[in-house]
């Protein structure tokens, strides 16, 4: 997602990657806080996941987009965001879909490794997309622009996993499962290509 999140007018192409990032996130944490709140039940909130998860499409092909726009299009950068986009898509169906039938079923067995493995194989594709990224693009630059974003990202959850940690011991705060470190740090990530693009590097 080298230049995935762009601050830059998305002309006539349509509204640019930052307009679908943060609606993306701002539709999950409404979500959130309505099952926190048990005003949606646990099947209203599944097909609106489901609806919340299509925002990711405008938000890669216009990440493609943009890229075309700042002259940083190249095929790397295109397999990338392709990559990205449909691993977390299937990372958040995965996730969805695992913890809605770890919750209807009736006799957990073997199968039950197999439904913490649906949201756990598109990391997994994340992480390849990155390396293979990594590895085929040939402007370092780009490169610089795409590592620092995802230090940054780590950084981010790391501080936030430590603080969080401490006060979890202490008794201060409850429990949040593991598998938050991939949002946390895509969100840390997205920051960080928008730090990256304020400052013009």
């Amino acid at each position: 997602m080298t230049d995935a999140i762009d601050t830059a007018k998305p002309g006539k192409s349509g509204r640019g990657p930052a307009f679908w990032g943060i609606s993306f996130g701002l539709a999950m944490a409404v979500l959130a806080a309505l099952r926190i709140a048990d005003i949606v039940g646990e099947k209203a909130g599944f097909a609106i996941m489901l609806g919340c998860s299509l925002l990711l499409i405008p938000l890669f092909r216009s990440a493609n987009r943009a890229a075309r726009r700042g002259g940083c299009a190249s095929p790397a950068v295109l397999r990338y965001n392709r990559g990205m986009g449909v691993s977390s898509i299937a990372y958040v169906l995965g996730l969805g879909t695992a913890i809605w039938a770890y919750n209807h079923q009736q006799d957990p067995g073997v199968w039950t490794y197999g439904l913490a493995l649906l949201p756990v194989l598109p990391i997994f594709g994340m992480i390849w997309t990155m390396g293979r990224y990594l590895v085929e693009e040939t402007d370092e630059y780009l490169k610089y622009r795409v590592v620092v974003a995802a230090l940054i990202g780590l950084g981010g959850l790391l501080s936030i996993a430590s603080l969080w940690g401490f006060l979890e011991t202490f008794e201060l705060v409850p429990h949040v499962p593991g598998w938050a470190a991939v949002p946390v740090w895509a969100i840390g990530m997205g920051l960080g290509q928008f730090w990256i693009k304020a400052r013009g590097q």
